[in-house]
């Protein structure tokens, strides 16, 4: 059954994170349902688009997936700048990529946008972790994120991920009221004016 929704919204989504995270395959299995046990690195950043209706709006988003390596690093607030909603990737077995994590919140703190709508994902829990979930989950909280355990390799999450962030999305993106309101000003009431003369 199709449902007729009120809004349609075009949303920047950036995926920022260490090498190495699974931001790539995240977003592999988000619009194409595929996993590869050897995802190549990113170069630069990757470009996805992908449409999720929900009821009460259409979310068209942009997916920039940046590349993880510190010599793009640079490059990533091109990214992030105007984004709707930002994804902060970490992987559960590298103590390192939490705290390259934590360097990414604060990146997006000092620059970002703040109404961004901002997860921190603890990604591949199919995995033995050395970074708990609660560390994850407490770090999100003190920052005013949301957080959210994935496996892009077992799908665990993934699709919840993104329909969250829709969902935040559609519910802060403001109601368009529909058609125009012409406003004659009051020195031409003297004289009639038409649009299309």
């Amino acid at each position: 059954m199709a449902r007729r929704s009120n809004k349609n919204i075009q949303a920047k989504l950036v995926l920022l994170g260490d090498m190495g995270t699974g931001k790539t395959s995240l977003v592999l299995r988000f619009v194409k349902g595929q996993f590869s046990d050897y995802q190549e690195s990113t170069i630069g950043a990757a470009f996805f688009t992908q449409v999720l209706s929900l009821n009460e709006a259409t979310i068209k988003f942009d997916i920039w997936d940046t590349a993880g390596q510190e010599r793009y690093h640079s490059l990533a607030p091109m990214y992030y700048r105007g984004a709707a909603a930002a994804v902060v990737v970490y992987d559960i077995t590298s103590s390192e990529s939490f705290e390259r994590a934590k360097k990414w919140v604060q990146e997006l703190q000092r620059r970002g946008n703040p109404n961004l709508v901002t997860f921190l994902v603890a990604n591949k829990v199919d995995l033995d972790e050395k970074v708990g979930n609660e560390e994850g989950e407490l770090y999100a909280k003190e920052n005013g994120m949301s957080f959210l355990e994935t496996s892009a390799k077992s799908a665990q999450n993934v699709n919840e991920l993104f329909y969250e962030i829709a969902k935040r999305i559609a519910k802060a993106a403001p109601s368009r009221t529909k058609g125009i309101k012409l406003h004659i000003r009051p020195q031409d009431t003297g004289r009639r004016l038409f649009c299309c003369s």
